[in-house]
């Protein structure tokens, strides 16, 4: 699959990934950006891009980041839509103790582009019935 990415910035730096089977895509910042304990910040790419129609760009975590600076996307998955044009801007929410720069050029997340179903929704009356009926949270693990 080729994706058309436009570079909104002369410093951007289209996705790379890291090994030949990797799924995600890694996400470059195009500034940087200091980002203190319990904030978020947003953290510009310098990029747009064409989703084919019936695909989307989930945008996760570099487990790297999250896990040795406590840095991670803040909606925890973002999602790109295929409709839209603008630039690529990863939320970066710091769960850590200690303020953390972001350097320009540094991999701030990653995306995998997946397909998706349209789903069309209606009101309905009646819901089948299963085993788990209306069982919330935790409730798989009962006995």
């Amino acid at each position: 699959m080729k994706i058309p990415v436009k570079k909104l910035h002369p410093d951007a730096v289209l996705p790379t990934f890291g090994s030949a089977m990797a799924a995600g895509a890694d996400l470059y910042s195009v500034e940087e950006k200091v980002i203190e304990a319990g904030r978020t910040v947003f953290v510009p790419t310098g990029l747009s891009m064409e989703l084919p129609a019936g695909y989307g760009g989930f945008i996760f975590a570099r487990s790297g980041l999250a896990c040795k600076r406590d840095l991670a996307p803040a909606n925890k998955v973002g999602v790109i839509d295929a409709d839209y044009r603008g630039e690529i801007i990863v939320a970066l929410h710091n769960h850590g103790q200690t303020a953390q720069t972001v350097e320009k050029g540094e991999r701030i997340a990653q995306m995998v582009v997946l397909p998706f179903l349209a789903a069309e929704y209606f009101e309905t009356d009646e819901l089948s019935d299963t085993d788990r009926g209306n069982g919330g949270f935790g409730s798989t693990g009962k006995k």
